[in-house]
């Protein structure tokens, strides 16, 4: 079975060809969505993090308040190493058991999509890279409409990770997102149709 890591900076756009693959029927794991679920309410992991940063990171209802995570983890390394020491475990341990499920289930090829894929070390344990990426300047702005955030929360974001040209060098494909969404979606489609000539 092929595991393919889907990676890419912030608002690069690894979401979106996600999903496109996903409608090629396509399995996907997604670390963003088994991150949500590792500190999901009443988890153990939602209990860490609490105790980790105080009471006010959860909300009345007892979800996590990611925006206050955010800003708390952005501006200070170690509280973001303390919190991925949280969280990190736990999504590879459901994306490890949901692995094992599509190789029973005969599953020729699965795409993990992992927005850290480089800075936590995986590219080794995924059989090919494919990175997402497109222009600061687009990507600062995608982040400043689609999540409300100020210019500076949005470079402070990007600044956090690795620089989107090193992970260029080291991907197996790169599928550019600077375009419009058919753009993207038939740069994506090119990509898969690879990737499934070599995982047959």
């Amino acid at each position: 079975m092929l595991v393919v890591g889907l990676t890419g900076n912030v608002a690069a756009g690894k979401s979106a060809v996600a999903e496109l693959w996903a409608r090629a029927g396509v399995p996907i794991a997604s670390a963003d969505r088994l991150a949500r679920a590792a500190v999901e309410p009443g988890s153990p992991g939602l209990a860490r993090v609490a105790e980790l940063f105080g009471p006010d990171v959860v909300r009345g209802d007892g979800t996590l308040d990611r925006a206050a995570v955010r800003r708390i983890v952005f501006r200070d390394e170690e509280a973001r190493r303390r919190l991925e020491a949280v969280v990190h475990p736990e999504v590879r341990r459901r994306r490890d058991e949901w692995t094992a499920r599509q190789r029973r289930g005969g599953a020729e090829m699965v795409v993990w999509e992992i927005p850290l894929l480089f800075e936590t070390g995986m590219e080794d344990e995924v059989d090919v890279v494919v990175v997402v990426d497109a222009p600061p300047e687009v990507r600062r702005r995608r982040i400043v409409e689609s999540r409300g955030l100020t210019d500076g929360e949005a470079v402070a974001m990007m600044e956090a990770q690795m620089a989107a040209a090193e992970k260029r060098c080291r991907a197996h494909f790169v599928v550019d997102n600077s375009g419009t969404r058919e753009e993207l979606a038939a740069r994506a489609d090119e990509v898969l149709r690879a990737l499934r000539a070599r995982a047959s």
